[in-house]
């Protein structure tokens, strides 16, 4: 049987229709665009802007800001196409199958692993980091024991070794179970940490404007050199290629949007909606990042960013410039808790909707997509979630991942715009709520602008990403590819 079946259209349509056995319809226009600002409004904003101010744009790091947007819109435009049209869970991997068949399908599903799982666990383990740092400068208590909040592969300087990161398998199983509870009930809990968020956001922005200084904002755009951090890395600095490199740093403050996606199949009216909450949620981000970046290079020098501030950036810009604002500061330290723990579900959501449905397809074993009796939420593909983000949390530092996680997702981006082309060809009668504008040149340039931000993650990356993906091949061949629905039924007939 060929690798390269392709799902029916018509039943995926089918399984999309509402009934009793499936995922509960909850979600409104709103829900989605507060679940995509949940999970794109995190510490990319806080940390990743003044990075890339560092190490890259200078005060030009806004126009980093908006190329990347451009990237992440593109992308977008696709998404909500296909979402509206295909309002099912899975996302990317559901695309796929419709377009391309069973075998990209299932590398793209394995691809979003990259994206949501080791993800949240990264996420998990910032979370812990900022949850002392909110213990001593906010509340003045000692922090958590250096061994219970650091996995057994790290050493303090004073030679303590970790022996589990307890806080960052607590938010994981928190979360976990949040979820299982049921999506209307994770959406309104995500609505209230993205109303935090956005508000100290806005603050900062409104309170940080009056001390913008001129003379930071002399030379916009510096002109190109060379900078070397404290790793003795270099990086392209001021030019075109600064903000080139700057919009590959902040590309990482945009994931997330695209999860909005996943929860397709359990939105009220997803054919007007999906777009709504992925378009909406994406913009909104935008407007709020170019003018954070605009303030926060403007309060505070570039030498700040690179020596005193560093991660603690922002909540140092403002102790030292904004004079009266120190609780803004403690405000801060507390946005970045919430919003790693808004990404975390997000996250979480994302990546148990693409278990439920390849489950369903058979590519994963048949439980991934029971769902509860009561909640009526795909409970054994959180568990085993769980328990997989939870001990890579609790036992693997956090920067083995490193940009693993981005390249799952501009490798997603890529295939979402080339199924629109495809789909097109294929079903040109289909109907379609949204259609992105212009196919096939904003497809085409939204693969273009992703292979170009890949191909400046290096290829220590690149290396990682081929050793996920051949690993999961073998799991194709050896489970998933005897076990597919589709081969079954074409067994029998």
């Amino acid at each position: 049987m060929s690798i390269w079946r392709r799902k029916p259209l018509a039943l995926l349509l089918a399984e999309a229709s509402a009934s009793e056995k499936g995922l509960k319809r909850t979600l409104t226009a709103w829900s989605l665009i507060a679940l995509g600002i949940g999970a794109i409004i995190g510490a990319g904003l806080f940390v990743r802007t003044a990075t890339a101010a560092a190490q890259n744009a200078g005060p030009s790091v806004t126009i980093g800001f908006i190329v990347a947007a451009i990237g992440c819109a593109l992308a977008g435009l696709c998404y909500a196409e296909l979402s509206s049209s295909i309002p099912i869970s899975g996302s990317a991997y559901t695309y796929t199958y419709a377009t391309m068949g069973e075998f990209l399908a299932w590398i793209i599903g394995w691809d979003l692993i990259l994206e949501y799982a080791v993800g949240a666990a990264t996420v998990g383990i910032a979370w812990s980091e900022y949850l002392n740092n909110l213990l001593v400068t906010v509340f003045h208590m000692n922090p958590i024991p250096y061994e219970w909040c650091h996995s057994p592969f790290q050493t303090s300087p004073e030679g303590i070794d970790g022996i589990i990161n307890l806080p960052a398998l607590f938010i994981v199983g928190a979360i976990s179970l949040l979820l299982i509870k049921g999506t209307q009930e994770s959406a309104f809990v995500n609505g209230l940490i993205v109303l935090v968020k956005v508000t100290i956001v806005v603050l900062i922005i409104v309170f940080g404007w009056q001390f913008i200084q001129a003379e930071n904002h002399a030379t916009y755009i510096p002109e190109a050199s060379t900078y070397t951090d404290d790793s003795h890395v270099a990086h392209n600095f001021g030019g075109i290629m600064g903000i080139l490199g700057a919009a590959g740093t902040v590309f990482f403050a945009f994931i997330g949007f695209d999860a909005v996606s996943t929860a397709a199949q359990e939105t009220k009216n997803p054919k007007r909606d999906m777009p709504i909450g992925i378009l909406g949620s994406l913009a909104i981000c935008t407007v709020l990042y170019i003018l954070f970046a605009h303030v926060l290079t403007g309060v505070a020098t570039i030498e700040d960013f690179r020596t005193t501030g560093k991660e603690a950036s922002v909540a140092f810009a403002i102790n030292k410039y904004m004079i009266g604002y120190s609780w803004l500061a403690d405000f801060v330290t507390v946005a970045i808790l919430f919003g790693f723990s808004s990404v975390i579900l997000v996250m979480l959501l994302g990546q148990s909707r693409v278990f439920y449905a390849m489950g369903k397809d058979g590519l994963l074993p048949t439980f991934f997509s029971h769902l509860h009796t009561k909640y009526q939420t795909p409970y054994k593909a959180n568990l085993v979630i769980l328990v997989i983000v939870g001990l890579f949390a609790a036992f693997v530092p956090g920067d083995i991942v490193g940009d693993m996680t981005s390249i799952g997702t501009l490798f997603a981006f890529i295939l979402v715009c080339i199924s629109v082309i495809i789909l097109r060809k294929r079903e040109p009668d289909m109907v379609r709520e949204f259609k992105t504008p212009w196919v096939p040149i904003v497809p085409i340039l939204g693969v273009v602008v992703c292979l170009a931000m890949i191909y400046g993650l290096g290829w220590l990356n690149w290396a990682r990403l081929i050793g996920w993906m051949a690993l999961g091949i073998v799991f194709y061949f050896a489970y998933s590819k005897k076990n597919s629905t589709l081969e079954k039924k074409e067994g029998e007939s």
